[in-house]
């Protein structure tokens, strides 16, 4: 059963999100918390270690969670879950592509879709910003600044904006 709800679930998230793997990453977050699939710790852990090895960051968030919850075919599962809307999207729109773009309401829906897809991005970077910059602390019983994550963030953005091309 776990086996199709993985399926399901990666199928839907591939189905339904514009703006690549980033975009996903809210809603894999959502489902994945919802569904007490990982915690907050184990997801931001996986978004790092998503974003640091090779491929897309869907396809390899989608490996990792079907990993944790059904092994090796969890991880195929949930994979092919996410890959296989695109795909099929992909094959419709190449047949369809000349005479799909000269209708005026798809390149409406297209220009609506781009505001949606900096929000699910922006969502994602605030919520992985806020996770990495504050930390709760058990005195206060409130969230304070990480002063190495705010000094880690000013030499990365020193160093990028030296190094800018």
């Amino acid at each position: 059963m776990i086996y199709l709800k993985l399926f399901l679930t990666f199928f839907e998230i591939g189905m339904f999100t514009f703006g690549g793997g980033y975009a996903m990453i809210s809603l894999i977050r959502d489902k994945a918390l919802a569904l007490g699939w990982l915690t907050e710790e184990e997801l931001l852990n996986m978004i790092a270690v998503s974003e640091s090895t090779p491929g897309p960051i869907a396809v390899n968030m989608a490996t990792f969670v079907g990993s944790t919850q059904g092994g090796v075919l969890g991880s195929f599962v949930a994979t092919l879950g996410v890959v296989l809307p695109s795909f099929i999207i992909i094959l419709l729109v190449c047949a369809l592509i000349r005479n799909f773009l000269k209708y005026k309401g798809v390149q409406a829906f297209l220009g609506g879709v781009r505001p949606c897809i900096v929000a699910l991005i922006l969502a994602t970077a605030v919520t992985m910003a806020a996770s990495t910059l504050l930390s709760f602390t058990t005195l206060t019983g409130g969230f304070a600044p990480d002063v190495r994550g705010f000094i880690i963030l000013a030499i990365l953005v020193a160093v990028a904006l030296v190094f800018k091309k």
